[in-house]
């Protein structure tokens, strides 16, 4: 997974993929070309629920990409987040559907972390095979969790309050929430179908990815993590799911990149292919250094998450900070790029621009995460201990 030179820094690594996750990319790629086509993903957009279950069920039972980081103690594969990023980075390459953000970006994270009982082991199981999904509704300060942020309540085994804008909130089959009660903040699941459970779609921009707004009144909750360790569930479910929503921006950047370059070729104007033109050619070429910086953080994040390799905490808010931003800006120049066929609702590029701005202030925007570094790194600094700046000099 990870190599390094001899001559190489301590603070320095070269990464490269297995030959086992090369075929896992390609395998996940073949599915998702089969099952996320864009004609799939535009009848989705208008079905309910907004994805296959059965194709769902497929990726987890079949190619057990739900769970991939997740111990075969638990019912998962056993690899590594890494392997999990390579199947993400190409569904979302494809705009795939279903509740990602909602049951592998975050609650099978936070299954994870939690302490092994009957009931989160259940459910883990059930996550990870397809026969269920998923949604957070827990609120969040760019990324992280504030346990002072809490409204819902719990007494007697049952849950209430409100909480906004929860992703693939409306879809889930559970729902994962942080509720305060005398002990303090816990985490606890509800049954999205159980009495006392309000879910209120929401018309988001985005039609690839829903939204809704849930309101608990005395629904009963099952106990999954106490108090004492909710906090370092959710900060680590968040982290997770920071690092893998930057490797689908990640994805859906590459593929945006690919689309454009091939029209370029294609497309002729005054006689040539637009992409002789020096303008186009620039306009390309910094998409492909945004697209190569995005994969350099987002799977740096991952491998901070995987091996402690560095501050998870700074490095998938970096993430998060230039994966928000690249997939914006090459969302856009892909429009620019195809000219009018671009801006229509028949192209699949607004597709794309809109899963771009949705996905850019989930988690935390860029603007917050950069505030955050910003605040990791130099506001703690001292003289005896200056960031280091890369100088060009030979180390």
């Amino acid at each position: 997974m990870a190599e390094k030179r001899a001559d190489q820094p301590d603070f320095q690594a070269e990464y490269k993929f297995t030959e086992e996750q090369g075929q896992l990319r390609d395998a996940v790629r073949k599915f998702s070309a089969d099952h996320f086509a864009e004609e799939k993903i535009r009848e989705l957009m208008d079905s309910d629920p907004p994805f296959d279950p059965k194709v769902w069920a497929r990726l987890g039972a079949e190619l057990g990409v739900l769970g991939l980081s997740v111990p075969e103690a638990d019912g998962g594969v056993g690899g590594t987040l890494v392997d999990q990023a390579v199947a993400i980075e190409e569904i979302g390459a494809r705009l795939g559907s279903g509740p990602l953000f909602g049951t592998v970006y975050l609650a099978i994270p936070a299954l994870v972390a939690a302490s092994s009982g009957s009931a989160r082991d259940e459910l883990l199981g059930d996550l990870v095979e397809g026969r269920r999904t998923a949604a957070v509704a827990v609120v969040d300060r760019t990324g992280v969790f504030d346990p002072e942020s809490v409204e819902v309540t719990v007494e007697g085994g049952a849950v209430s309050g409100t909480v906004e804008q929860v992703v693939d909130g409306g879809i889930a089959d559970v729902l994962l929430v942080a509720a305060r009660g005398s002990d303090g903040v816990a985490l606890y699941a509800v049954d999205a179908g159980a009495d006392g459970v309000e879910r209120t779609p929401m018309a988001t921009l985005d039609l690839t990815r829903s939204e809704a707004n849930v309101n608990f009144s005395k629904a009963q909750a099952t106990l999954i993590a106490g108090s004492d360790e909710t906090a370092r569930v959710l900060d680590h479910a968040l982290q997770v799911g920071a690092a893998l929503l930057a490797v689908e921006q990640v994805g859906a950047a590459q593929h945006l990149l690919d689309l454009s370059v091939d029209y370029a070729k294609t497309r002729l104007q005054f006689g040539r292919p637009i992409g002789s033109f020096q303008g186009v050619k620039h306009r390309l070429a910094n998409l492909l250094v945004d697209v190569e910086h995005a994969r350099s953080t987002a799977y740096h994040a991952i491998w901070a998450l995987t091996d402690g390799s560095d501050d998870a905490a700074l490095s998938t808010s970096i993430a998060q900070a230039v994966c928000s931003a690249a997939l914006s800006h090459v969302a856009t120049d892909t429009i620019q790029v195809h000219g009018g066929i671009g801006f229509t609702w028949e192209h699949q590029a607004h597709l794309y621009f809109k899963r771009a701005a949705t996905n850019a202030v989930l988690l935390g925007s860029a603007e917050q995460h950069r505030d955050r570094v910003a605040a990791m790194v130099l506001d703690g600094a001292t003289t005896e201990k200056v960031p280091w700046v890369a100088d060009g000099a030979a180390v």
